[in-house]
């Protein structure tokens, strides 16, 4: 296996995509904030001094993926038709966060959607830090990506989760 940001003399470059097929690309990744049941609640209720913190990690995040070149060094910049972050709690302390990518491009959107999340996941952090310096951004992973060459890849469901 090689790795494609890496030319013949071993120095890490930019991949050339000029000669790949434009089709419609997606990409979908999630991250968990573990905190306390008691910041949890406060979100939930917009009873944050900063505000609604919710609603600023969206916007956020969907910043954070229009960002992602300007971040991560060898990725494309790239014209994203569609981001967007969404919020679920999975327990009272945890808050997961998934986001979804889509650009008609010549190149996939992960890199994307992972930074959407991981800077949704930092401004929660920021606008809770206040009342809890102790929570915990986790997980951070892609759930699944869709077109180009390699396809369809969906993560596979853990044996712990299939039950």
């Amino acid at each position: 296996m090689s790795l494609s940001h890496i030319n013949s003399a071993g120095e890490a470059n930019m991949v050339d995509v000029g000669d790949k097929q434009i089709t419609q690309r997606v990409a979908r990744a999630s991250g968990i904030l573990t905190m306390s049941a008691s910041t949890l609640t406060a979100i939930r209720d917009n009873q944050l001094q900063k505000g609604e913190v919710l609603a600023v990690a969206r916007v956020a995040g969907i910043q954070g993926a229009k960002r992602c070149s300007d971040l991560i060094p060898l990725c494309h910049p790239l014209a994203l038709s569609k981001v967007t972050v969404e919020f679920m709690e999975l327990s009272d302390t945890q808050l997961e966060i998934v986001a979804e990518c889509k650009v008609s491009g010549k190149t996939g959107v992960e890199m994307e959607a992972l930074t959407a999340v991981s800077v949704a996941s930092l401004t929660v952090y920021d606008m809770c830090k206040a009342v809890d310096k102790a929570m915990v951004i986790g997980s951070i992973c892609l759930l699944e990506k869709q077109g180009g060459k390699s396809g369809h890849w969906l993560r596979p469901t853990p044996a712990s989760e299939a039950q």
